[in-house]
């Protein structure tokens, strides 16, 4: 039995998640996502990866800002360590209570920035990702496309020093960006791709649209 299908869910809740490259607007559309699942009466529980606890926190500033080389193996061991614990602790709880989870990067992430970016294979990254999460996938996974170069635009325009992973090659970014899609075609039904650059407004109408029925 595969990782995916050894621990179904079977609770009220909801796991939104978004995706894709730096700079792409996932703070942006997790919060305009967040406003509007909350006025509509649901508890929604914000967070991310890495981070979204205090021993997340720690692992953060070593894969995002650490001075120094990080082995590409060990950098995936360190984000699926974050990834236990936080699911763990903060969202299947959450779940469980049947709240709203939106989140910003999960497996997904991992597959694309340690799979194709690190180079270090997609299976074998979405097995180690898996096998964190106890088999969980979101109930739907928004990804956010942006061409590398324009995404590199935006950042810039922020004043703000690159992390680790911002400051790769422009190859790395596409490698990534390649593996995003590839993820999302290989499951359509998951996945709501959409164009990074259209307005903020347009985008947050599109996944409210997916968002609605899922909410029940």
């Amino acid at each position: 039995m595969s990782a995916a299908a050894s621990h179904p869910r079977t609770t009220g809740g909801l796991f939104v998640t978004f995706e894709g490259g730096d700079g792409a607007g996932k703070t942006t559309q997790s919060t305009l996502l967040e406003e509007w699942v909350a006025d509509a009466g649901r508890t929604v529980v914000r967070t991310r990866e890495p981070g979204g606890t205090e021993v997340g926190a720690l692992i953060r500033d070593i894969v995002l800002h650490h001075r120094g080389e990080v082995a590409p193996r060990a950098e995936a061991l360190l984000y699926a360590a974050d990834r236990a614990h936080h699911i763990e602790t903060v969202v299947r709880p959450a779940l469980a209570r049947g709240d709203v989870v939106i989140q910003d990067r999960y497996l997904d992430s991992s597959v694309a920035y340690q799979g194709a970016g690190r180079v270090l294979g997609r299976d074998e990254v979405r097995d180690l990702s898996l096998w964190a999460a106890e088999g969980l996938l979101p109930d739907l996974t928004v990804l956010l496309d942006l061409d590398p170069a324009a995404a590199r635009a935006r950042l810039d325009a922020d004043d703000k020093p690159f992390d680790r992973l911002e400051a790769e090659r422009e190859s790395f970014h596409a490698r990534v960006r390649e593996e995003f899609l590839a993820l999302a075609g290989a499951e359509p039904d998951r996945f709501l791709v959409l164009d990074a650059t259209l307005p903020a407004e347009q985008l947050a109408a599109a996944v409210r649209d997916r968002v609605r029925p899922l909410l029940g």
